[in-house]
């Protein structure tokens, strides 16, 4: 007697249990580069804002001169931040292209893998 067994297909990013090892290790390096392309945005996105918080910190300082070295602080560490992050993506973006990989930063690409 053969019993039939209910599964539950998962569906959406991730590793499909019925893909061959080829198919499954494609989708685990569609899902990293694609948050590597996020995490990447998201950093300089993030340092800009720091940037722009500390020169409005710095401007409203008022010749305090403990506010004055804080958002000196700020501002250094924004753009140092800003300047790791963008040389970072360009040795990531490097790397790539020497091992065969074309267009692994290419936002347009990432966006529309993920559905957005």
């Amino acid at each position: 007697m053969v019993h039939k067994i209910l599964a539950y297909k998962l569906e959406g990013i991730g590793i499909q249990p019925g893909d061959t090892p080829v198919e499954q290790t494609q989708n685990l390096e569609k899902i990293i580069s694609q948050i590597i392309g996020v995490l990447s945005v998201v950093a300089v996105i993030w340092f800009i804002f720091q940037v722009i918080f500390a020169g409005y910190a710095y401007m409203s300082s008022q010749g305090d001169k403990t506010k004055l070295e804080t958002a000196r602080k700020r501002l250094t560490q924004g753009i140092l931040g800003l300047v790791i992050s963008l040389i970072a993506i360009f040795i990531g973006a490097l790397i790539a292209k020497l091992a065969g990989f074309k267009n692994i930063f290419d936002l347009n690409r990432q966006f529309n893998q993920m559905g957005l």
